[in-house]
């Protein structure tokens, strides 16, 4: 249930009880549109309908959500006879809308990394016409575009089937490595660490002088689910980070693990409210229906709480586990 409280300044304060979208929707990565509405954009799903390649959802305040349908309603024409397209993440420039994500080309040599535009943050998205990055197995996985105020630079980070998450630099029109750049390796995995035999799923932030590294691992579906969301700093954003155990010696670099209701959570991106604060929006596995209808799928909602920053270190500020309860949400404009 959602319901509001007015704030000072034309601002309001909803409330919200976890998953803000109980559908399939892994992956969730958020974007405020100049629009003044959130839109979400999630990997693939199966619905009775059929296969959505690239799924997206529209909100004012984070918390009630109007599901729009398929965003990359076309396939590639280098990936037409598959049906693999994960992870996106969109971003807006000058008006045009840049989505990067990842997808199964027709050769089925490994998934490749890719980038679709459109002039609507809904789409339709048209794909560029040809792979960012083909590469072996599930190497080039989990996009995220970065522009990094500090150096002026645009930068791809990715991965990583097993290896390190990675970052390089994109060309000014976005669809294009720049020449001459070359992947830096940054977050290495370590069976040492709790989640951390396999990392991915980057999300980057600048706060405070800090680039906070969001990563998570390491098995995010079926039976043997294994999944957290951790996370590591640095003060450049090509690194080099460390991760929350190797800073502070802590047992494990989680700040978001599983409870009695909420299975695997992970996947994330960060938006910022109107009263300046992180919330985290992520996937998690419900214990009580854990597959898509009609298949053996693992069925993932999306799922919000807020984050806080405690002794130069993000964390959640309920806890390190999924909310499951009615809780203040994100404050909005009246």
């Amino acid at each position: 249930m959602t319901q509001q409280g007015e704030l000072k300044d034309g601002l309001r304060r909803t409330l919200y009880t976890n998953p803000v979208l109980d559908l399939d929707f892994p992956d969730s990565a958020v974007l405020l549109a100049p629009d003044g509405s959130y839109y979400a954009y999630a990997t693939q799903t199966v619905t009775d309908r059929g296969a959505t390649n690239i799924q997206v959802a529209r909100s004012r305040d984070l918390v009630r959500w109007e599901y729009l349908g398929d965003a990359l309603p076309e396939k590639p024409r280098w990936a037409s006879e598959t049906q693999d397209f994960w992870a996106p993440h969109v971003i807006e420039r000058d008006g045009t809308y840049y989505m990067f994500y990842c997808a199964n080309p027709d050769t089925r040599e490994g998934l490749c990394l890719a980038v679709a535009t459109a002039r609507a943050p809904e789409g339709p998205f048209v794909d560029c016409g040809e792979p960012l990055c083909p590469g072996p197995g599930f190497v080039n996985i989990d996009p995220m575009p970065f522009d990094d105020p500090a150096t002026g630079k645009l930068l791809l980070y990715w991965g990583s089937g097993f290896g390190p998450i990675k970052v390089r630099e994109l060309a000014q029109d976005r669809l294009h490595f720049a020449p001459g750049s070359e992947a830096v390796d940054l977050i290495f995995p370590n069976p040492h660490y709790p989640y951390e035999r396999l990392v991915e799923g980057i999300w980057v932030v600048l706060r405070g002088g800090y680039y906070y590294a969001f990563f998570s691992g390491d098995n995010c579906c079926g039976d043997d689910a294994h999944y957290a969301v951790m996370v590591a700093r640095s003060r450049s954003a090509t690194g080099p980070f460390e991760t929350l155990a190797e800073a502070t010696g802590a047992p494990s670099s989680a700040i978001l693990q599983l409870n009695e209701l909420w299975l695997a959570p992970g996947h994330v991106s960060v938006i910022t409210d109107a009263a300046g604060e992180d919330w985290l929006v992520y996937h998690a596995i419900d214990t009580r229906n854990r597959h898509v209808p009609g298949t053996d799928l693992t069925r993932r909602p999306m799922l919000i709480d807020r984050l806080t920053y405690r002794d130069g270190w993000p964390r959640m500020a309920g806890g390190d586990t999924p909310s499951t309860t009615q809780q203040p949400g994100p404050v909005v404009r009246a």
